[in-house]
């Protein structure tokens, strides 16, 4: 890095506020624009991630090092516009981020590779796909093929259910063009965790194991979300088992892509299930990007500097650098979102309760918030601050974490969160 660079981050939301708020930790580094930012992020510039012409205009102008926060942009082919243009940027091309971006070229490549997932088949006709649900014997997933924010799985407990999510997806297309295919897996029941690793094409780092929690409501009910909270590291996640992940699913997983002529750099998050009885780790999904809300508590316990790591992905030089290090010390995120989230919700209510804080173990991350021409800060969507704690112990970082949420508030009780965040509810 050069003492005269900027970066840019690529994304509105609390993962690119985590990123920006860690690679500022940098000495050398002179500005951190945000393209389009938030209401708590600064040198905001009004340019929506996939305005590509403007975004790289402004990347010359202005010798940025670019991150990319959000999968729309990757899907778009993003990395491969700016390496044309001879512009440093992390992330994977278009063709490396279809392993998030479609779950049947995903679920194929595990195959192909031989890493461990669970059965799976694919469906374009409902009545076919409603036909297999009958003659099976064992709790299904449903999954939509392309991307639908985080929203387009469903875990079912009954073949009805399966129906009905088979119903909305396949026949009344709910998210668009993602539905036109969808995947049909049998459920693996245990502890999950998300395992990210930081790639340069070649070879990766591993970060510090996640939990991350989905559904919208406490003891993992309701619909699922683009997630509720997370806790960084989970201490029922063995060596032995992180272990068998770096062997059977990042080292593969890493080799294919290249085989495949897709080599990965950038953010690759192993979604997994550690199934209960047998204690094998399954791949539930890939995604090609740093986890939101994951990167919140990695980005808090991360003792390294980030964008050390960053550059050396873009320049295929991790082996080079050293391992990451962590404080010795426990992160717990807690989502707070409008109320009716991931549903219907109203926005552009004033937050209150959020004072200055000079609490090097408290951070709070916004996603859905702006600044009004008064610079009143509002809600502006449905995942709205994620408040974020270190702790001695896991028990004092949820604690930290809750002290602060209820202190926080917008509207007449129109903020919503899980109060069980850092629990295990399996």
């Amino acid at each position: 890095m050069h003492d005269n660079e900027n970066v840019l981050v690529i994304g509105s939301g609390g993962r690119e506020h985590a990123l920006g708020w860690k690679i500022s930790q940098n000495e050398h580094i002179q500005k951190i624009f945000y393209a389009n930012g938030n209401g708590g992020t600064n040198n905001n510039l009004p340019i929506l991630p996939t305005e590509f012409e403007k975004l790289i205009d402004f990347a010359k102008d202005n010798n940025c090092f670019t991150v990319v926060g959000p999968e729309l942009p990757l899907s778009l082919g993003i990395v491969d516009i700016f390496e044309s243009n001879s512009l440093k940027i992390f992330g994977p091309t278009k063709l490396a981020s279809e392993i998030e971006t479609s779950k049947e070229f995903s679920k194929n490549f595990m195959t192909k590779f031989a890493i461990p997932t669970s059965e799976y088949k694919v469906f374009t006709d409902a009545s076919k796909a409603e036909e297999f649900i009958e003659k099976i014997d064992f709790n299904v997933v449903v999954k939509a093929d392309g991307l639908a924010a985080g929203k387009g799985v469903f875990v079912t407990n009954s073949k009805s259910e399966a129906i009905n999510t088979i119903d909305l997806l396949l026949k009344k297309k709910i998210f668009g063009k993602a539905c036109e295919k969808i995947i049909v897996e049998k459920r693996i029941v245990g502890n999950e965790a998300s395992i990210i690793a930081i790639c340069d094409g070649n070879s990766f780092k591993l970060l510090d194991p996640c939990r991350d929690y989905k559904r919208a409501f406490d003891n993992d009910l309701g619909p699922n979300t683009g997630g509720m909270g997370s806790h960084s590291p989970v201490s029922d996640i063995t060596e032995n088992e992180i272990e068998f992940i770096v062997d059977k699913v990042f080292n593969p997983a890493i080799k294919g892509m290249n085989s495949e002529g897709r080599p990965f750099k950038g953010f690759l998050y192993a979604g997994l299930m550690i199934e209960k009885h047998t204690g094998k780790p399954y791949v539930l999904e890939f995604n090609a990007r740093m986890g939101d809300p994951e990167c919140q508590p990695l980005m808090m316990r991360m003792e390294s500097d980030l964008l050390q790591y960053l550059e050396a992905g873009v320049n295929q030089s991790l082996d080079d650098v050293k391992p990451i290090e962590w404080k010795k010390k426990f992160s717990t995120c807690v989502i707070m979102t409008s109320k009716g989230y991931p549903d219907k919700y109203e926005t552009g209510y004033a937050i209150k309760g959020i004072t200055n804080l000079f609490d090097p173990d408290l951070m709070i991350f916004h996603s859905g918030t702006k600044r009004t021409n008064d610079d009143e800060l509002v809600t502006s969507g449905g995942r709205v601050l994620g408040i974020t704690s270190l702790g001695e112990s896991l028990d004092d970082s949820i604690n930290k974490a809750y002290q602060t949420v209820n202190n926080i508030s917008w509207g007449d009780c129109q903020q919503q969160f899980r109060k069980d965040i850092g629990k295990n509810v399996t």
